[in-house]
């Protein structure tokens, strides 16, 4: 659904963005992960169209971008960051609108319904929570049911229990063979919904892989445990792969004396770090 080859851009003279190449699959979650200024929105900027004047190759469902057909937004949905919606209409009102832009229209009471907004559908969207006004943009962004979805933070601003049910629906979309780019700083949602993500520092990519693989080859899992020595609690570790051999583990479990077990593995965030020497926040 998405090549890029050779991919550079600048805003100024200086380069911004050089020689990225990467492509996106049918039915694949991309994420593109990264502290606030790597280039992320600009990339995303550039695969919708808003961004022509780069070099290399951008092919968008076939379509080169600086050549884009008329027919080009038919097939892409678009949730920015910031919501882009008219604050003195009400939810119904911003659907109806944006809706008339498209040939094909889905049914925006059942989408509204899907994101706990049905209710609110005739208020003011100057009326709306922050998180309110995410969830309206995220339907607004898959109104026309396009081929390809460009998430940009979608989970901001919303508490957990919203947050839960729009990373469902991201994930149904995926489950209709829909092409999801997810722009995110948030390693939990990257870790979650990618099949892929790709780092993304100072205009480059990093590293390109499933967040799985990220995770296992830069540092395997390990065991904490906690036990009582002398009456003082103390702490060992080891990897996951070798636990057989830790003595202490084994005596501490024939004897009943652990006080706490459990594993971990690095995070994203973690290998992100590893990789970059920088944070996702």
């Amino acid at each position: 659904m998405i090549r890029v080859k050779d991919l550079s851009f600048s805003y100024t003279r200086k380069p911004y963005m050089e020689n990225i190449s990467f492509a996106v699959e049918r039915g694949e979650i991309f994420g593109f992960l990264g502290p606030s200024g790597a280039g992320k929105s600009t990339l995303q900027k550039i695969l919708i169209g808003l961004l022509p004047n780069y070099t290399g190759s951008v092919a968008v469902n076939g379509e080169e971008v600086r050549r884009k057909s008329k027919g080009f937004y038919e097939q892409i949905g678009v949730d920015f960051e910031f919501p882009s919606l008219y604050e003195k209409l009400t939810a119904r009102e911003n659907l109806r609108f944006f809706s008339s832009l498209y040939q094909k229209r889905g049914d925006a009471e059942a989408l509204l319904e899907a994101v706990g907004l049905l209710a609110d559908a005739d208020k003011r969207v100057s009326d709306f929570s922050k998180g309110m006004k995410t969830r309206l943009s995220y339907v607004k962004a898959v109104l026309h049911d396009p081929q390809i979805l460009f998430l940009d933070e979608p989970t901001s601003g919303l508490d957990p229990s919203n947050a839960r049910v729009l990373k469902d629906l991201i994930l149904a979309e995926r489950a209709k063979g829909k092409t999801v780019i997810l722009t995110t700083h948030n390693m939990y949602d990257a870790t979650e919904l990618c099949d892929r993500v790709a780092f993304i520092v100072d205009g480059k990519i990093r590293a390109l892989d499933t967040p799985r693989n990220l995770i296992m080859s830069k540092g395997a899992s390990k065991v904490v445990y906690t036990y009582l020595e002398e009456g003082r609690e103390k702490t060992a570790e080891t990897r996951l792969d070798r636990t057989s051999g830790d003595e202490l583990l084994r005596a501490l479990i024939r004897e009943n004396r652990l006080l706490s077990i459990h594993s971990g593995e690095p995070t994203l965030n973690d290998i992100f770090m590893e990789i970059t020497g920088r944070t996702l926040q």
